[in-house]
């Protein structure tokens, strides 16, 4: 762990989609935060941690199932905050000596109001001043008694203990979700938690830019240690703190496998070789890649493929560098949690990610991963603080994987190289119109069916594409970016006209949920 020296706010996930929201809206105030599952939060897990306050999550269970989650008793022991949310609010009650009945009638999901009590408590302060609170309920128990100690600040129509309180221990319970963007003031109560907790605010990337560079400099020691370096955000960034803490022990290797964008080759050499003279690899491994991927078509077998053969690249090159000890990689803490909930929680694998999961046993190397910890904003904010140009820290992510996920279906050379054509005329006419620095995320996915087309007086049967552009903080979330039926219909033409092979193009409307950003 490598933020020991900062307070901590511990957060303990019962399995909702919406947990890492809390997490995020905790980072944006300074406040260093960990998401574990409840069955992790041992005594002895809570007596290291030594959390300054704690967050219990909402969740999907009912806490009147048997088996269902439950609190571990000795986090209302600790005698530090605690604020539970929607599951965590019923789970607390229900523990506390409250009760909790089923629905029948009482289920709210979605946009609902809280109108505050007579009573009025500093968790609450910059509430309620123009009467009542928009928030976002998702609960079909609700509370029907409150537990001993506790009294009632706020209530909607179907939860009549929407917002309750044990101002002696110091114990906050809300029905609604404030993390959600449909609760527009749930900062303010964030940010009311965690001043009364005592919360100093220490959280920030030059803090974690020292500590990061100490405990990298404790873990390798004198070890050479070898990167594996994208060209995208997350690994460049992670290359460059790694090479402020330990110079030339260590070495990046820039793997080519086949699936990158048009002349990304080259660019990533280019800059790391020359702007930052570090010991660089240029490892042209596309006949690999692209042979075992031949066939392929399933989207997990493609993520396991590229990720089992990085890794046999990387050993490869660790013996060409003499013995490298360490493998250093870019993994983001979204990529843990969608992987699976961190550290083994209950919520639902949403997909695997290659960088994710430890190395096998027959590499002999340990991980490095510096950023394992942040979330993408935060990155960006690392990587100015580290130096490196605004333009490169702006560029859209692009994941390990490459290409391999925005080409559904089998993969074939005829089929990257067409899309190659059509993601760079796509991201030059979102240059051309000043769009890029609105847009989190931009690229073309080739669909895996040909369509009827004309052209002149001849037929064609070509390609589909299908654009796709979001907006998202830091990729948790994210909604489509509304492109004007002008840009959408112009950009349609260039593709059309200028890369042979697609005939057809079409815009990706779907918002992460239901969606992912990537296709597959």
């Amino acid at each position: 762990m490598i933020t020991t020296s900062h307070d901590r706010l511990l957060i303990i996930d019962f399995g909702s989609q919406v947990t890492q929201l809390i997490a995020r809206r905790l980072r944006e105030l300074n406040v260093y935060c960990e998401i574990h599952p409840f069955q992790k939060v041992t005594d002895g897990f809570l007596a290291d941690f030594a959390p300054k306050a704690v967050i219990l999550s909402g969740g999907p269970a009912s806490v009147l199932d048997a088996g269902s989650p439950r609190v571990p008793e000795r986090v209302f022991e600790l005698g530090v905050p605690v604020l539970g949310i929607c599951y965590g609010q019923q789970v607390m009650m229900q523990q506390l000596g409250g009760r909790v009945e089923r629905g029948h009638g009482t289920a709210e999901f979605g946009r609902a109001y809280v109108s505050p009590t007579e009573a009025r408590i500093d968790l609450l302060n910059g509430w309620f001043l123009e009467g009542r609170e928009q928030v976002w309920m998702s609960h079909g128990d609700h509370v029907a008694e409150i537990a001993p100690g506790f009294a009632v600040y706020g209530t909607s129509p179907n939860a009549p203990f929407a917002i309750t309180a044990d101002l002696e221990r110091r114990f906050y319970a809300v029905q609604f979700h404030p993390e959600v963007h449909h609760t527009p003031n749930g900062r303010t109560l964030y940010e009311n938690f965690v001043r009364d907790a005592g919360f100093t605010g220490d959280w920030t990337m030059g803090a974690y830019r020292e500590e990061a560079i100490r405990k990298i400099r404790e873990q390798v020691g004198n070890a050479k240690v070898i990167c594996g370096l994208s060209g995208g955000v997350d690994s460049s960034v992670a290359a460059v703190l790694i090479h402020e803490a330990i110079g030339d022990q260590l070495t990046c290797v820039f793997v080519d496998h086949g699936l990158l964008r048009q002349d990304e080759a080259e660019e990533v050499v280019t800059m790391f070789r020359d702007h930052y003279n570090m010991p660089l690899i240029h490892a042209d491994e596309r006949a690999l890649f692209l042979g075992e991927l031949e066939g392929v078509s399933d989207p997990e077998t493609k993520r396991k493929t590229i990720g089992r053969l990085f890794i046999d690249v990387f050993q490869k090159h660790s013996e060409a560098v003499g013995g490298a000890k360490f493998l250093a990689q870019g993994t983001l803490y979204p990529d843990v949690i969608e992987s699976v909930s961190f550290s083994g929680g209950p919520s639902v694998t949403i997909k695997s990610h290659h960088n994710v999961g430890g190395l096998p046993e027959k590499m002999g190397l340990k991980l490095v991963e510096p950023l394992r910890e942040l979330f993408k904003d935060e990155v960006r904010a690392l990587g100015h603080e580290l130096g490196l140009p605004a333009s490169f820290i702006g560029r859209h992510p692009f994941p390990g994987p490459g290409l391999a996920i925005r080409c559904p279906g089998e993969i074939t050379a005829e089929k990257l190289d067409i899309l190659r054509k059509a993601d760079a005329v796509y991201i030059d006419q979102i240059r051309r119109h000043g769009l890029y620095d609105e847009i989190w995320q931009a690229f073309v996915a080739i669909l895996p069916v040909r369509t009827v087309g004309v052209m002149g007086d001849g037929r064609t049967y070509d390609f589909a594409c299908a654009l796709r552009a979001v907006t998202s903080v830091d990729g948790m979330t994210a909604d489509y970016y509304p492109f004007s039926h002008e840009f959408l219909g112009e950009t349609a033409t260039r593709i059309i006209n200028e890369v042979k092979g697609i005939n057809r193009v079409t815009y990706d409307i779907t918002s992460k949920p239901p969606g992912t950003i990537e296709w597959e």
